[in-house]
């Protein structure tokens, strides 16, 4: 979590320390003005101030969410852009600022005094008010960029403390820091820091089609770097440095880079440090003694901190952004499309509300080709669901199919205008049929060859050969590991071939426990032959029975595009966690058998893939291969590596490589679904 901690660390870290010498300067001149009264005036700006960046920070949250998909990467995107001018704004205007930071301040209390408490209120509330914007915006856009939140705030929330312990060790005489020096090294490394997240933000606006460039490549690592690893990981926190990046991305962090760091470095040089410039900190000039007034009320406080919240919540729940397109189309088994007129080219959302009386698909298509743009599955009737997609220029029809019935085809619309969009070519159960054939030829051959394992394994046993049998156990209990994307077609048999013991009253020693873990159970501690002879009999007849069946077993096409993903789910949910060790220690051979059926899988959809997706073997390929020598790496001969003996970082590279491999696979579920057209 660190990576994606460090950058946040060191806003916070930055940003706390210039709010915390501003309030300790505050403090430290009413103290020594002798007007303690009005303290509770200072800390109402600073309470202030603090609620309006929490409450900025809602809004930013609660708007985003409330978007489109493609609207909310160009939302982000934008913060991004402004948060980097913000922090590069900050950047040069502390290493300006920062050797007569306290003097300056200190004349500003001293002006507040003479006019009132409102304008002390006034003073401290945009003295810490502009850095808590600052703060909420650029840890709103890491976490966007890192994809979670706990890191950035966890950060977020060290260097405030640290901050907060500096500057109250500076208030009590106690610490002297050079200013100068401080904000100089912390101001580079920041710069680095918001090149990066420029890019990132350039990235989300590309991806949200507010700029071109999008599939314009300029570095294209995904192949060749461990996405899992340590140092990948590091740099793509720390730096938002990706493995793949395009044009645009690559000339902004250059550009940016050397610009901004040669204009700062230049500043530096011209700038003489003042030494001892934190013991400003802890002086204050004296003040003309004000006249005496009662301490407020603390409900004026109260009302200052609740104000911002109310607001900001009113703007959450009132201010959703409203869905980009404003028709609403009618589905029905006899009328489909009904109120459908041509859209303007860009992200549109389609209110669709079923009005007839069973529950259908609903496809936004290009009737001449059929490729699809957009769908909702299993639209209810009376119900009104959203559908976003994008649109450019050509033609568009809507496709109802009902539950039951034919298929309705809206009329025609032509959009006029540019832009790309990117429907999916329609996959149909014909067009799964030959690879549905392959894939069940290769499954044919290998119960064939399960058959005969499982035959040897019980010679093995019965003969008393325990060790013979243990190393044929895991050569019988790989190739039924290798068969993933049928184990929904092998219906009861997969349960008797390799169910688990979980869930079963006797656990382990419970008489429905079989198949390949029930033996591993036995083999691995100290059962005898006798006691393992008829659990290995009937592995042996269930695996000739599952190769009897398996002919005229009902084989679900669509099957095919979801175990591409599904077999390594499973590895990593069950074996690389070692859930499924029953004392072998062979998960990681099991995997190994997983990974050779995944990539058995994907060789038979890929014609399917290669047209509809291009990019996505040649990267899930490179993924297979990362898995593979990591594996390689964890046996010698038949001798596998626990996965609980891995070392920490082996298995970490291994979750991270395996990870990496599945989000990739996500997408080709979607991309072979059958989608129904009659």
């Amino acid at each position: 979590m660190w990576d994606d901690a460090f950058p946040s660390f060191l806003i916070g870290l930055r940003e706390g320390l210039e709010g915390g010498l501003i309030v300790s300067i505050l403090v430290a001149t009413l103290v020594r003005a002798e007007a303690r009264s009005r303290l509770p005036q200072v800390w109402t700006g600073v309470l202030a101030a603090i609620a309006v960046a929490m409450s900025f920070g809602a809004v930013l949250t609660f708007t985003a969410a409330s978007m489109p998909e493609t609207a909310q990467e160009a939302f982000g995107g934008t913060l991004s852009v402004i948060a980097v001018a913000f922090v590069t704004a900050m950047v040069f205007w502390m290493r300006r600022s920062a050797r007569n930071l306290s003097s300056e301040l200190r004349q500003k209390v001293t002006g507040a005094l003479a006019m009132g408490s409102g304008m002390l209120i006034l003073t401290s509330f945009l003295a810490v008010g502009r850095e808590g914007l600052e703060t909420a915006l650029f840890l709103w856009t890491t976490a966007q960029a890192a994809g979670e939140s706990a890191g950035p705030l966890t950060g977020a929330a060290i260097g405030l403390v640290l901050a907060t312990g500096l500057c109250w060790g500076l208030y009590r005489r106690v610490l002297k820091i050079n200013l100068t020096k401080f904000f100089t090294a912390t101001g580079v490394v920041l710069i680095v820091i918001a090149a990066g997240v420029l890019g990132y933000g350039l990235r989300d606006l590309q991806e949200g089609g507010v700029l071109p460039g999008g599939t314009a490549y300029a570095v294209d690592l995904a192949g060749s770097v461990d996405a899992g690893s340590w140092y990948s990981t590091l740099i793509q926190g720390v730096f938002n440095l990706m493995p793949t990046m395009t044009w645009l991305q690559v000339i902004a962090y250059v550009a940016y880079l050397a610009v901004v760091m040669t204009l700062f470095v230049r500043g530096v040089r011209a700038t003489t440090p003042e030494p001892e410039a934190g013991r400003a900190a802890a002086e204050g000039a004296a003040a003309p003694k004000p006249a005496a007034r009662r301490r407020p009320v603390w409900v004026v406080p109260a009302a200052v901190v609740a104000v911002p919240a109310v607001v900001a919540g009113l703007l959450v729940a009132l201010g959703r952004p409203k869905p980009a397109g404003d028709q609403t189309v009618a589905v029905s088994e006899s009328d489909c499309g009904k109120g459908f007129t041509a859209p303007k080219p860009g992200r549109q959302t389609f209110r669709m509300r079923n009005t007839g009386r069973q529950a259908a698909e609903v496809y936004l298509v290009d009737p001449s080709t059929n490729a699809v743009y957009g769908e909702i599955e299993g639209l209810a009737p009376g119900t009104t669901r959203d559908l976003v997609a994008t649109v450019a220029g050509g033609t568009y029809a809507w496709r109802c199919v009902p539950a039951s019935g034919k298929a309705v085809t809206s009329k025609p619309v032509t959009v006029a205008g540019g832009g790309a969009a990117r429907p999916v070519a329609p996959v149909s159960e014909q067009d799964l049929a030959a690879p549905l054939a392959s894939y069940r030829t290769y499954v044919g051959k290998g119960l064939d060859t399960l058959v005969a394992q499982t035959g040897t394994l019980q010679h093995d046993i019965e003969g008393g050969h325990l060790d013979k049998a243990r190393t044929d156990w895991l050569t019988a209990h790989r190739t039924y590991a290798s068969l993933g994307a049928a184990y929904g077609t092998f219906e009861d048999f997969d349960q008797k071939i390799d169910g688990r013991a979980d869930g079963l009253p006797g656990g382990e020693h419970d008489k429905d426990f079989t198949g390949f873990l029930r033996l591993e159970y036995g083999l691995w501690h100290g059962q005898s032959a006798k006691e393992l002879t008829g659990p290995a009999r009937r592995l042996s007849a269930d695996a000739a029975g599952l190769r009897k069946a398996f002919p005229s077993q009902d084989f679900d096409p669509g099957d095919l595009p979801l175990r591409a993903h599904e077999i390594l789910e499973n590895t990593l949910q069950f074996e690389l966690t070692g859930d499924t060790d029953e004392g072998s220690g062979t998960n990681l051979a099991t995997a190994d058998a997983n990974l050779a059926g995944t990539r058995e899988l994907l060789t038979v959809l890929a014609p399917l893939l290669t047209h509809r997706a291009p990019k996505a073997l040649p990267t899930v390929d490179g993924d297979i291969d990362r898995v593979q020598k990591l594996l390689d790496a964890a046996h010698d001969g038949a001798h596998w590596t626990p996965v609980e003996k891995l070392s920490a970082a082996d298995r970490q590279r291994l979750d991270g490589a395996t990870g990496q491999l599945l989000e990739d696979l996500a997408p080709i579920p979607d991309l072979l679904e059958i989608r129904k057209s009659a």
